[in-house]
């Protein structure tokens, strides 16, 4: 059996969202391709046509990986309280830099770096889970190590 993947009640709509278009407007878009493609003859030397059968076998594994997500998605209320989960919206300062940021805890695939949106499996997030306001997080990350005093947990 797959390994349970633990998500938002927010991450699992996205998902259901997503694969309801690829099923509906997605594979309407892929057959209409197909079938100009076939108009155009030789099926052999039709670049076009393998193209768009290409583009077929690839929407139908992003459907196939999307229903096993959403069939093995275990949803997790959002963290509530003064302790750093899943779901926790944290601001935090860099000790070194002084700078501060605000990210929201999300699982992988909710994952979203440029928008504040933190895979809690990253290091960051890793470092951050389970402290709370004043505690600081110590995160390993490639470029050397990277500490966070954690302000607030929403």
């Amino acid at each position: 059996m797959a390994e349970r993947v633990l998500v938002t009640a927010a991450g699992l709509e996205a998902l259901l969202a997503e694969l309801r278009e690829l099923e509906g407007d997605g594979r309407r878009a892929i057959a209409a391709q197909i079938k100009t493609a076939r108009e155009w003859g030789d099926l052999k030397e039709n670049g076009e046509y393998h193209a768009a059968k290409e583009a077929q076998a690839h929407l139908e594994t992003r459907i196939a990986h999307l229903r096993e997500r959403t069939l093995t998605a275990e949803v997790v209320e959002a963290s509530t309280g003064e302790v750093v989960g899943l779901g926790s919206t944290v601001e935090v300062e860099d000790e070194a830099s002084g700078r501060r940021r605000t990210y929201t805890l999300v699982s992988s695939h909710e994952a979203s770096p440029a928008e504040g949106r933190l895979s809690a499996e990253s290091p960051v997030a890793v470092a951050l889970l389970g402290l709370r306001p004043g505690e600081v997080a110590v995160a390993s990350l490639p470029r050397g190590e990277q500490r966070l005093k954690v302000l607030s947990v929403g």
